[in-house]
């Protein structure tokens, strides 16, 4: 359910930037220039391609919306923490021919359990 969400939501961002993209521009950002008074300062009629963004822009919200509350239900009654403490721990050998992860730091002796000393030349 979740990935059908998801791939839906990705292909309304992806029309919804297609769209905008293909919408004129008007110059009156932030309500900046036009410079008509009186009758033209109104809004204009919706375009298709502003109906189209508005139901797009909807949608995109509402998948939004829906994929917060599958990943909320998903994750309801866990933690990150949770999931650590749960984690086996990594087994401890007793068998004295396995060699601890301390033990490849050193090269291997000669057979004797003499301690390594430099030679002096």
């Amino acid at each position: 359910m979740e990935n059908v969400v998801l791939i839906i939501h990705l292909l309304l961002a992806l029309s919804l930037i297609g769209v905008v993209l293909l919408q004129r521009s008007e110059g009156g950002g932030l309500g900046m220039g036009g410079g008509g008074g009186g009758a033209t300062a109104g809004r204009s009629a919706a375009t298709a391609m502003g109906k189209l963004t508005w139901i797009l822009a909807t949608a995109f919200i509402v998948t939004s919306i829906t994929l917060t509350i599958i990943a909320a239900q998903q994750s309801a009654g866990s933690s990150v923490l949770d999931r650590i403490t749960d984690a086996p721990a990594p087994a401890a050998t007793d068998d004295p021919t396995q060699p601890d992860a301390g033990d490849n730091l050193l090269p291997p002796s000669a057979g004797d359990d003499a301690p390594l000393t430099p030679t002096a030349d």
